[in-house]
């Protein structure tokens, strides 16, 4: 059991991060891994991240750098820029920010001026710390207005969103977050941006790959910017892409560089090519499509069970549970889960009285097990093991969560993982 490609080299130079590199893969091979923001990308895209690419430093853009010894990295570059266009069907992608935070600050650098609002969605209510949030820089250098969700369904307030953007006249308009289980309505946050003449831009990080496979409605068209990571549903490599209109393609570059970066990351971005190719694949819709298929099958085998689920269930990858009803609060929850080889993330829910740090719920989603080759009737199982973990952890029953362990690995063995010989 090793891990793919081969560390013989890394072996040999460091055998304590090798080990640890083997140690992860077979933990990722064991583990039902439910992290709404994970997936396994493809064996391609992790020998792309690999190359001599990151050799390389290529500060600028295609056919304008500040050092010489470009031309195949601009080769790289514009394909990863090329498929980005053609998969979302817009009419500029920017592939350099190194993450999806750093993409969302560009977007200020490029729209807003410091002391500028900004409307976006509470951190508590499924948004993201750089649409504003208190902590991040985005809330402390420009001034947040926050919208949230309706407490009897658990969905966004449009209507709150509405009468804030006309009190408060926000230079820019978040649509999107972290922690949203049901589509978003981009035509009506468009509407409402029109009105306030601002900035629109969409946070698709979580459900990229859902729109790339037509899984979920597309911003383009309605939104003059969007960012998003290229993990989580787009299974691609740990990096960023902002897609624009060609009014705003111009500012949006000179925010990424030379505003916030030096020189790119070329191999992550030859990754990011890889997996826009493979997200112009028929077959990557239908996957898109099997992930929403799973979490609702999974929504509706815990909804049996008596889960709560925030809006009741979901549209998309992802599900939210307030586990209050339990008896057991997030965090000793997801730390039992883990235990039980079951891994996703504590997460405060809307209206949550507890703190972020020992929240009331538990987030999770279905991309990376939809890319093992899990279907939806799989789900009533995997519900039933989250039931039973969840139970074991409000009675303090240590012992049950190591049989569950062993009852996973053996019903994931068939279940193969890219980067992982088992």
């Amino acid at each position: 059991m090793t891990h793919q490609p081969e560390l013989s080299a890394l072996a040999a130079a460091d055998p304590q991060i090798a080990g640890l590199v083997e140690d992860e893969a077979k933990r990722q091979h064991d583990k039902i891994r439910l992290i709404a923001s994970e997936n396994y990308v493809s064996q391609a895209v992790l020998e792309a991240t690999g190359t001599v690419l990151t050799n390389k430093y290529s500060e600028g853009y295609a056919g304008k750098r500040y050092y010489e010894g470009q031309q195949l990295i601009d080769q790289v570059e514009t394909l990863a820029i090329e498929r980005a266009k053609a998969v979302f069907g817009v009419d500029h992608a920017n592939v350099q920010p190194y993450s999806g935070s750093p993409a969302n600050l560009a977007v200020y650098l490029a729209f807003a001026q410091p002391g500028d609002t900004v409307l976006g969605m509470a951190l508590p209510d499924g948004g993201h710390l750089t649409h504003g949030w208190s902590v991040s820089a985005t809330g402390k250098w420009f001034t947040p207005v926050r919208y949230g969700v309706r407490k009897e369904t658990g969905r966004v307030d449009l209507d709150q969103v509405r009468e804030l953007a006309l009190k408060h006249r926000p230079k820019l308009i978040f649509a999107g977050g972290t922690a949203i289980p049901r589509t978003i309505d981009f035509p009506a946050f468009a509407e409402i941006a029109r009105e306030v003449d601002a900035v629109l831009v969409a946070d698709i990080a979580h459900i990229a790959g859902l729109v790339a496979g037509g899984a979920h409605p597309s911003p383009v068209g309605h939104a003059q910017v969007i960012t998003t990571t290229t993990h989580k549903t787009l299974r691609g490599p740990r990096g960023a892409m902002i897609l624009s209109d060609a009014d705003h393609a111009k500012a949006v570059d000179k925010a990424v560089f030379p505003g916030l970066q030096g020189g790119p990351h070329n191999h992550t971005t030859a990754a990011i090519a890889v997996a826009l190719g493979e997200a112009q694949k028929p077959e990557f819709s239908a996957y898109a499509h099997r992930i929403v298929a799973n979490a609702r099958a999974l929504a509706e085998a815990l909804v049996e069970r008596g889960y709560d689920l925030v809006s009741g269930g979901t549209d998309n990858h992802l599900l939210l549970i307030d586990l209050t009803n339990k008896n057991v609060p997030g965090k000793p929850a997801a730390q039992a889960l883990d235990r039980a080889g079951i891994e996703l993330n504590y997460n405060t829910v809307p209206f949550d009285p507890r703190k972020p740090f020992d929240p009331s719920g538990i987030r999770l989603g279905t991309s990376a097990i939809t890319t093992r080759g899990l279907e939806p009737e799989h789900q009533v199982k995997v519900a039933e093991w989250i039931d039973r973990t969840i139970t074991a952890a409000a009675g303090e029953e240590q012992s049950a969560l190591d049989t569950i362990a062993a009852e996973i690995r053996e019903f994931l063995a068939p279940f193969p993982i890219p980067g992982y010989s088992a």
